[in-house]
């Protein structure tokens, strides 16, 4: 029968055909999260590319790009992810439809109760028993109850590089299998830089005001290098109303500091093949996209020395300062931009396909079927 709410038909007689298609559903919820929905934008395509039959779970409206394939139902869910309706009172025709699927996948680490299929989670990173200065202790028990219910629930969990998932068997154990599944560029990115050959004269920071990414670091190196004379502009891409401190005043506020508001996801691959340098100053990280987003665009990147940047980059022409350290940031700023706009990075293919959603989709796929 057709879904009522898409027209799209499960496909049943190639199931009973071919034996070989599922029906798999997908939380899809924080499609328009930073590096969950990037995650989940990235994977999706990739997964209804290969005939399954997927329940994708989540606003319709934002879903509206996959309403249209032969494969996909959706169901329409605005339930919040970690509030208590999820926890104890999830709709009853979301779990009854997840329920006649045979897995459940998540992209992270919340999952509706009452779900009797296998249950598979991402989780990204476990930066809050990691940086515990994160919350207070009462938010900390909370996440980790979460945490460690995602794992008791889980008949697997993925995550994003080898750092993670040491520090995720650290905190939770090892009584589950933990799968690295990379994040990545989309397939879609050009196979060459795309870089402005003369660049132009602003560093460029993606990311938002969690202490863990390393802002107040760079406004202070980027303040220190301006009034010893370097002249750039620095570009945030995010809303201004979003960068503010604890005690309600912008971090930063002057004519050279520059607030993009929303963008694109074409709009900033623009942002990024104009700018003369990315910095990502990030305190802790699981993986961290936007430096080969640049490094793909062709515009060098500037990254802290953590653990998951020296693992997912060795080997990338990224440069590293000492994480936290702003002298040491501002020194950078100089030794890369002093004598003018360093030149276009350009990424061999090797480089370039190290890390793609193919390849995480690829990983995901032959750890669930």
């Amino acid at each position: 029968m057709p879904d009522p709410q898409t027209g799209a038909r499960w496909t049943d007689a190639r199931l009973r055909r071919h034996n070989l298609l599922m029906r798999i559903s997908v939380d899809c919820r924080m499609i328009d999260a930073s590096g969950i929905g990037a995650y989940l934008k990235g994977c999706l395509p990739r997964f209804i590319e290969t005939g399954h039959d997927f329940l994708l779970i989540g606003d319709r409206r934002k879903l509206a790009a996959f309403s249209g394939k032969e494969n996909v139902r959706i169901i329409h869910c605005t339930v919040k992810p970690f509030s208590l309706k999820e926890i104890f009172f999830p709709p009853a025709d979301l779990i009854n439809a997840v329920n006649k699927t045979e897995l459940f996948f998540s992209p992270y680490f919340n999952i509706p109760a009452r779900i009797r299929v296998p249950v598979y989670t991402t989780i990204h990173d476990i930066i809050f028993p990691d940086m515990p200065e994160l919350c207070s202790r009462a938010g900390l028990a909370a996440r980790m109850w979460f945490y460690r219910r995602a794992v008791k629930l889980s008949k697997k969990i993925f995550t994003v590089s080898l750092f993670s998932k040491s520090r995720i068997e650290h905190h939770l154990g090892k009584t589950k299998p933990v799968i690295v599944a990379h994040s990545g560029l989309q397939d879609s990115y050009p196979q060459k830089s795309r870089r402005r050959t003369e660049g132009k004269k602003y560093i460029l920071f993606i990311g938002n005001i969690k202490k863990h990414k390393g802002l107040s670091c760079l406004i202070e190196a980027f303040r220190d290098a301006r009034n010893a004379g370097l002249d750039y502009k620095l570009v945030i891409v995010g809303e201004k109303n979003n960068f503010r401190t604890s005690g309600g005043e912008y971090f930063f506020d002057d004519d050279h500091v520059l607030f993009t508001g929303f963008v694109s996801d074409e709009r900033l691959r623009e942002l990024l093949c104009e700018a003369a340098l990315l910095v990502q100053p990030s305190l802790y990280e699981g993986f961290g996209l936007p430096p080969l987003e640049a490094l793909a665009s062709g515009t060098p990147a500037l990254v802290s020395d953590i653990p998951a940047f020296k693992e997912i980059y060795a080997g990338y022409p990224v440069t590293y300062f000492e994480a936290g350290n702003s002298a040491a940031l501002r020194d950078k700023l100089f030794a890369l931009l002093g004598d003018g706009i360093p030149p276009r990075v350009e990424l061999d293919s090797d480089l370039r396909e190290k890390y793609t959603f193919s390849r995480t989709t690829e990983i995901i796929l032959r750890e669930v079927l």
